[in-house]
């Protein structure tokens, strides 16, 4: 493929992705495929000679569409939303152009120096405490992660590096395998597995702190924890709150927890993957009172900022603590203007080497939408959570089973956890909407969560409609 042909092609899928996102509602939103469905569609070795382009695009109806799930469907309430936007995909588009590989200043300065800034802009948007902002006198700044399970996983590996030097300093005889041995970290029953999986590869012991009734961690669990442990010779070292959990959107008690992890010199990462984006809101940044005892702090723009995949911010009140932590300097890495104090080198901060220019579709996005029109998708968003509320409340069929506080609604169907299973398999099988549970106080619980930005009123009348339908069938047919 040359230029002139890449020009017409290129044209030609731009015309492609606007189709099927201005006709997504016209397409199931559930596939309706079998597992392995792919393999028989396609050869089962790659082509010896080139192939006609046309000839591929006709295949990506035949082969792949049929097997999409389609997460920017207005017919999408699963999981959170994955962000997407076309100021984000022209972005997108652009970074696969440049193509840097931007691990260091020197690998491709404009790539590192816009993500800087970004973070700040961001920052400011979120009001963040000055340290956590890379253009102040403060020692903090922001990176983007992969995700919010890696930006975990770097928060508790810079916190099990610091504690074992800390240890070390006062007790130099003490080998690192059994300071290790001691390490406990701590979060709420209701974090993501993410969270678990990082102790997991950290290799370091966890413990869930039992949560409230509104599924909240609070300061007096975690107290009565640490003197345990204490008392038991371990070492407390890490501890990870959640703003908005997965399962139903609950947010920790940070202004509890917080001065109990600095008193107790136990690092405090935030992860606010999903409701991380309101915070630009006014009305919802209270929530984030108590950051300024945070050490780390994360959100997902991906999930709800307008932003594709992947693009998960992450804060750092001290960088040395993460760059001390996993600095390697091989010579072919190595550049005259490392040691300047005036770049950054964001291999120092993350799992991999290499990083592609993702702070374009940030600034992009943030240019083409500005802070006000932000706000609106995530306002919008909130209201239509509501609304759906409203509906599933005027059924005395029904129960809410957690605040709605952002845009998630966590419903069930009075009576048993097999009757809100089938009614859910229903739902899924039917392929008009789609939905995913989760378990709260033992009950087996529907969550509805606003994704598409193209999600209307008019989608949430369906979906009820929809549900009070397939209920009432399956009540009747219970009978």
């Amino acid at each position: 493929m040359d230029a002139a042909e890449f020009r017409r092609r290129g044209k030609e899928m731009v015309d492609y992705v606007a189709d099927y996102l201005e006709n997504i509602e016209q397409r199931p939103v559930y596939p309706d495929v079998e597992p392995g469905y792919l393999r028989s569609l396609i050869p089962s070795e790659a082509p010896l000679e080139p192939e006609n382009y046309d000839d591929i695009i006709k295949d990506v109806e035949r082969v792949i569409m049929p097997g999409v799930t389609h997460w920017h469907s207005p017919n999408f309430f699963a999981y959170f939303p994955a962000a997407s936007s076309y100021p984000a995909m022209l972005a997108d588009m652009l970074c696969g152009a440049i193509g840097c590989i931007g691990f260091s200043w020197a690998a491709s300065p404009a790539c590192t120096e816009l993500e800087t800034v970004m973070l700040d802009w961001l920052g400011k948007m979120l009001k963040l405490p000055e340290h956590f902002i890379a253009g102040t006198d403060g020692h903090g700044g922001g990176v983007i992660q992969g995700t919010a399970s890696e930006a975990t996983l770097m928060s508790l590996l810079a916190a099990r590096c610091k504690a074992i030097r800390r240890v070390q300093a006062t007790n130099p005889e003490t080998s690192e395998a059994e300071i290790m041995s001691k390490l406990v970290a701590y979060t709420s029953d209701q974090a993501h597995s993410s969270v678990e999986r990082a102790s997991l590869i950290g290799g370091t012991l966890m413990r869930k702190v039992p949560t409230d009734n509104a599924y909240a961690a609070g300061g007096g669990m975690l107290k009565k924890m640490l003197e345990e442990d204490k008392a038991a010779g371990l070492i407390p070292f890490y501890f990870c709150a959640t703003l908005g959990t997965t399962s139903s959107c609950a947010f920790d008690h940070i202004t509890e927890l917080g001065p109990i992890c600095n008193e107790e010199n136990m690092w405090m990462h935030i992860d606010a993957a999903y409701a991380g984006s309101a915070f630009i809101c006014p009305e919802f940044r209270p929530l984030l009172n108590g950051i300024e005892f945070a050490d780390s702090f994360n959100f997902n723009p991906h999930k709800w900022l307008l932003i594709n995949f992947d693009c998960s911010t992450m804060w750092l009140k001290k960088r040395e603590d993460i760059i001390g932590a996993f600095k390697m300097e091989p010579l072919y890495l190595k550049h005259e203007n490392q040691e300047s104090g005036l770049i950054t080198d964001y291999r120092h901060w993350q799992i991999p080497l290499g990083r592609r220019f993702r702070s374009l579709k940030m600034w992009f996005v943030f240019r083409m939408y500005g802070l006000q029109g932000l706000q609106a998708h995530i306002r919008k968003h909130v209201l239509l959570a509501k609304e759906f509320e409203s509906l599933v409340r005027a059924d005395k069929r029904f129960d809410i089973c957690a605040e709605v506080v952002m845009a998630l609604v966590c419903f069930r169907l009075k009576g048993s956890n097999e009757l809100n299973q089938l009614l859910l398999k229903r739902i899924t099988n039917s392929r008009e909407i789609h939905l995913v549970p989760c378990q709260l106080s033992g009950l087996f619980v529907i969550r509805l969560a606003l994704c598409s930005p193209s999600t209307d009123s008019c989608h949430i009348q369906h979906a009820w409609q929809h549900i009070v339908q397939l209920s009432s069938e399956l009540l009747q047919d219970n009978h």
